[in-house]
């Protein structure tokens, strides 16, 4: 019942408002009108910072030290953006007539008619053969096949997968794991388990609150623009955002408790899990008021969590360092 109500309240929050505006051949978002602005803002740049991803593995093994290790992770994360991208051109091009029922997914250049359908599919196909084809001339096979899986995991997505219950959540978590493995892999580095269950279900809470804020938004039975909203109840996504949150905590702390290498467990590293756990609570917050829909808008607009962010960042690095 008090999902219900929040649910209500959220939708008559966004009604209360000014209606959608009507599309315009611009893109109706306040960018450029021109077709390269349309063909950027496909390309969602805002988006771009989920790659930053690609240095988490190096960051928890504390190797980023040396000008190479840079240079090969700058190298992954243009990759994986060149791929995301192609990913977010083919999912415009082959949802545009759903988009155009959302009342903010209307304004996408291609739902608009600002980049030709044919254009953006063109697009998809050229920057998905690209990142692939550029990853296995300048990095390791581990890398190449990373993230060849990638674009065609998240193809599979946008013809199929994304219409199946639950698959759907595992597929888009994936999507963020495969991003913090990668680094790893381009470097050699092996992957602590603990790292992959943090950074797992850490994916999954972040997927889980997004799809509870869209279904809360839209209402249940409502999700004309994301099918399976009508099968999942906003209960049971909140539900998987809570299990996940909780999965990702424990894991990070299991491994800031466990032993290092031979030095033993660094009192900075233990210290870190006071502003990680900060943090889910903090997100939690715009979760549960279903204001997680734009996960980078949280993470980038929001003051206290930035702090958090910093101040773990700072314990961490001090814990790399051996101080």
């Amino acid at each position: 019942m008090a999902a219900e109500r929040t649910g209500a309240l959220v939708r008559q929050e966004a009604r209360a408002g000014a209606a959608p505006a009507p599309v315009r051949p611009d893109g109706g978002d306040g960018g450029g009108g021109s077709l390269a602005g349309g063909l950027l803002r496909t390309a969602r740049p805002r988006q771009w910072v989920k790659n930053v991803l690609v240095v988490a593995a190096p960051a928890a093994a504390g190797e980023l030290a040396s000008p190479h290790t840079l240079r090969q992770l700058f190298l992954v994360f243009v990759l994986f953006t060149a791929a995301a991208s192609a990913v977010y051109f083919l999912n415009d091009a082959r949802d545009a007539a759903a988009d155009r029922a959302h009342p903010e997914k209307c304004r996408r250049p291609v739902a608009a008619g600002l980049v030709p359908v044919p254009l953006a599919y063109a697009m998809g196909a050229l920057l998905a053969l690209a990142s692939t084809g550029l990853a296995a001339l300048f990095c390791n096979r581990a890398t190449a096949a990373l993230l060849a899986s990638y674009v065609v995991m998240q193809i599979a997505y946008c013809l199929l997968l994304k219409h199946v219950l639950v698959v759907d959540l595992a597929v888009v978590t994936a999507g963020f794991v495969v991003r913090a493995m990668s680094g790893g892999l381009a470097l050699d580095i092996r992957l602590s388990r603990w790292f992959l269950i943090t950074a797992g279900f850490g994916a999954l809470f972040i997927v889980a609150a997004k799809r509870y804020s869209e279904a809360l938004l839209m209402g249940e039975g409502e999700g004309e623009t994301r099918a399976l909203l009508r099968e999942y109840t906003v209960g049971y996504l909140r539900f998987v955002w809570q299990l996940a949150a909780g999965v990702a905590v424990l894991g990070y702390c299991l491994w800031a408790l466990e032993g290092g290498t031979g030095d033993g467990t660094s009192l900075w590293r233990q210290l870190s899990m006071v502003p990680l756990i900060l943090a889910v609570l903090r997100y939690a917050v715009f979760a549960d008021r279903g204001g997680a829909g734009a996960p980078e808008d949280v993470i980038l607009r929001d003051r206290p969590l930035a702090v958090i962010g910093l101040c773990w960042g700072l314990l961490y690095g001090l814990s790399v360092a051996g101080l």
